[in-house]
């Protein structure tokens, strides 16, 4: 017997309910922002009940905060976990994953109060994004990963915000970019010297 769900008061809910609003409503906020959809039109797209949505959730603000930490929880697992890639390469691979507008620069352009719990994780995401990206200049063999982290981190910041401005893909710019700031940031010895390690 599948489980049903149950929400913050232990009640039981529809198979499934709590999924479908949250991909909902990540699917919308993406497609027409934050502010543009209603409850209403995310109730109906999850096909609930405002009564159910709101079991779940204590309201939109609740609802965007818990979009934002399911969108990449382990920050790109995909590039920085992936031990088939030497660091330097993780550097540039980070370059070619990524979404048509970053929903957290998004939630932060939308939501005027820095301390909405939406503003504070996409602020704590992108400050994590940014430290991975330290660390991996570091491994890498960057003499200054700190500053290596902060341009690429800015860089893709600005290939998303400029992506969507837009309406084409900055990113192609952006991976040109970001292996002249790698390769003038790592010494090729460097990276030689680490891989053999």
């Amino acid at each position: 017997m599948t489980e049903v769900e149950k929400g913050p008061r232990g009640l039981r809910r529809g198979r499934g309910a709590r999924e479908r609003i949250i991909s909902a409503s990540q699917q919308l906020f993406r497609d027409q922002g934050i502010n543009s959809t209603g409850m209403d039109q995310l109730c109906a797209a999850a096909a609930v009940s405002k009564r159910t949505l709101y079991q779940h959730f204590s309201g939109k603000d609740d609802l965007i905060a818990e979009g934002l930490r399911r969108f990449d929880p382990d920050i790109l697992p995909e590039v920085f976990d992936n031990p088939d890639l030497t660091p330097r390469e993780r550097l540039s691979t980070a370059f070619e994953i990524h979404a048509p507008l970053c929903p957290f620069i998004a939630a932060a352009v939308e939501i005027p109060d820095p301390n909405h719990p939406a503003r504070i994780y996409a602020r704590d995401y992108k400050l994590a994004f940014a430290a991975r990206l330290t660390q991996t200049a570091r491994e890498a063999g960057a003499p200054d990963p700190e500053l290596l982290g902060a341009q690429l981190a800015l860089l893709l910041d600005g290939a998303s915000a400029r992506t969507r401005v837009l309406n084409a893909d900055a990113f192609s710019t952006a991976i040109t970019i970001a292996t002249a700031l790698i390769n003038a940031a790592i010494p090729a010895a460097a990276t030689a010297t680490h891989h053999e390690d």
